[in-house]
């Protein structure tokens, strides 16, 4: 399967369901592999014929600028969401990470796979 990453998106955002992350901002990083859908892109040489990783990390950020998350498990989730419906990705793996929110630890988070003909039912 093709697909384009973008690896170590960073941002600032409010997210989490203790007191302290509902005031405090905090940094998470993702990881995404996003499905091709149209595989002209490697005969035409044009963006249009594929999907802008420049619009999806606008987009990503307006997201989480507009939504405050408790879980991160949510946010992954409503991002697959938007590859599938307004990138129109065949696939979306996400893996999303607090930054140093554990004592002793680097990172905590999730990681998802879908395909855009396997949804997961009832999400947003």
């Amino acid at each position: 399967m093709d697909h384009i990453f973008i690896r170590g998106l960073r941002i600032e955002t409010l997210i989490g369901f203790h007191k302290r992350e509902r005031i405090v901002p905090q940094t998470v990083s993702m990881d995404l592999e996003i499905g091709i859908s149209n595989d002209a892109v490697f005969r035409s040489d044009l963006v249009a014929d594929c999907i802008d990783y420049d619009i999806v990390t606008q987009r990503i950020r307006a997201l989480m600028q507009e939504t405050q998350f408790n879980l991160v498990e949510t946010l992954a989730q409503r991002i697959a969401d938007i590859l599938f419906d307004e990138f129109g990705a065949s696939y979306a793996k996400i893996s999303i990470a607090k930054l140093g929110i554990l004592k002793n630890t680097d990172r905590v988070g999730v990681q998802i796979e879908r395909h855009r003909n396997d949804r997961v039912v009832g999400a947003r």
